[in-house]
């Protein structure tokens, strides 16, 4: 079985960045702090004039956080750490004076459709449905939340949220304007996602990082925002409903 990794190479000035993890691409704390330090980097780096962001594997784009690590939570602060994770990501996303275009190539859950949303153009083909199933185990999607918000509206939002047992398939998404387009199969979308990473490569970089700053504007304020949702998931991770139902899924 492959090893989880993240790893990132940069040719002719796109970086691209991918994640894996064995477990249908979920993402434990080290993989999400190494996520987080390619996307900075990423931003930093001169050469570097648009990001692509994918993960590994063909079925799934990213389960959500690291199951194995939820279940051992036992204290308030170690559950703060751990939703802190997507939190540390998202915000590193949104700070990036780079375009990051979200490469969606399967079914994204929970914390997958907080990276999906936080990216500035989202490709994606048609199996890349859409959970947050967050609530169906005792929690909610506090931290990813603003990110979805952005981008499906707070009512495109709410209904994935609160109907935390169902997919919405690839279509919904795009009309929702989380996908920019859908395409019918992975090679299809690669194709397609390289094409545009190319063409942005010939705009004006500062042009490209002036409209970024714009584009995320109203958002400084998630630093705090996101860790404080991370401290709500953490207690809510430890209540005797949660606790309870998470036995029932191991």
């Amino acid at each position: 079985m492959t090893a989880p990794y993240v790893k990132h190479d940069i040719q002719d000035g796109i970086s691209t960045i991918e994640f894996f993890h064995p477990a249908h691409n979920s993402l434990p704390g080290d993989l999400l702090a190494k996520l987080t330090d390619a996307i900075t980097h990423a931003g930093e780096n001169d050469a570097v004039k648009v990001i692509i962001l994918k993960s590994g594997g063909d079925r799934t784009f990213c389960a959500g956080a690291s199951f194995k690590e939820l279940v051992s939570i036992n204290d308030p602060e170690t559950g703060r750490i751990f939703f802190s994770g997507f939190a540390n990501v998202i915000n590193a996303m949104r700070k990036c004076p780079k375009f990051i275009i979200g490469r969606i190539q399967g079914k994204t859950v929970g914390g997958g459709v907080g990276l999906a949303s936080a990216t500035d153009y989202c490709m994606a083909s048609k199996f890349a449905s859409i959970k947050l199933s967050e609530l169906n185990v005792g929690i909610g999607p506090f931290v990813v939340g603003p990110a979805v918000e952005r981008k499906l509206g707070l009512t495109g939002m709410s209904q994935i949220a609160i109907d935390a047992n169902s997919f919405y398939d690839a279509k919904w998404a795009q009309q929702k304007g989380l996908y920019a387009s859908v395409h019918e199969s992975s090679q299809a979308l690669d194709t397609a996602v390289q094409l545009f990473a190319e063409n942005l490569c010939a705009y004006n970089p500062e042009a490209m990082a002036e409209m970024k700053k714009v584009m995320w504007a109203g958002t400084d304020h998630w630093d705090t925002l996101l860790a404080d949702r991370a401290v709500i998931s953490g207690r809510l991770v430890l209540s005797d409903f949660t606790k309870k139902t998470l036995k029932t899924f191991k």
